[in-house]
């Protein structure tokens, strides 16, 4: 599948996105991540099960009009099958390299939890649990699933509400629905640096501990 994220976010946006992190960690000790990954998961079943559901019509289709109802002789059914198998290869290869197609065919229960996992791997896979006052927050998009996932640290959930994250993901959730992504996100990282300002200020000699925006696969 292509890379979504070179269709989501311009290289302008990127360092936009980048300039907005920096700015939001300059008012608080808290760590923030962006992290915006193509999908959370490659979901090969989308795949047999799209290009099945079109095939099989198709092959269908294209028997009786080669060679007669299926019934018909048991060439026809050598027929079918070798028309079906090259119609599924053929689909198989569309619906993995586009992905409103391959969308269809993953229920809202595996993304879910597909990019929850997704998310919390990479909380810890990128060391967000890590920071000196466990103040880190990851604000995770997958693209392919039109999800996006907000995750904080101990030292914040004690403090921040998660009413207060909820919001934050409906609107970003929102403006990428309304193909304003970058605008969304960034909207969303000073939202979070105001919220962490009020409880975790700046401190003298504080450092960036951590990546402020990560690009790639989950």
């Amino acid at each position: 599948m292509k890379n979504l994220v070179e269709t989501f976010l311009s290289a302008t946006d990127q360092e936009r996105l980048e300039t907005v992190v920096t700015a939001a960690e300059k008012k608080t000790a808290g760590e923030i991540v962006c992290m915006i990954v193509s999908s959370s998961y490659h979901y090969p079943m989308a795949n047999v099960l799209g290009a099945t559901a079109f095939a099989l019509p198709l092959a269908l289709l294209a028997t009786h009009f080669l060679g007669g109802w299926l019934w018909i002789g048991t060439q026809n059914m050598w027929l079918f099958l070798g028309l079906f198998a090259i119609f599924f290869a053929v689909l198989h290869w569309i619906i993995g390299n586009c992905p409103t197609l391959k969308r269809l065919f993953i229920s809202r229960r595996e993304i879910d939890e597909e990019v929850e996992e997704a998310a919390v791997n990479g909380f810890f896979r990128k060391g967000l649990y890590r920071t000196r006052d466990a103040n880190g927050v990851l604000l995770f998009i997958s693209i392919l699933e039109h999800k996006v996932w907000l995750l904080a640290d101990k030292g914040i959930h004690e403090k921040i509400s998660q009413d207060e994250w909820n919001r934050l993901v409906g609107r970003v959730t929102a403006g990428i629905r309304k193909g304003q992504g970058a605008e969304a996100i960034c909207n969303a990282i000073e939202d979070i640096g105001d919220l962490l300002q009020t409880h975790f200020p700046i401190k003298p000699g504080d450092t960036n501990e951590l990546t402020n925006l990560i690009i790639g696969d989950a």
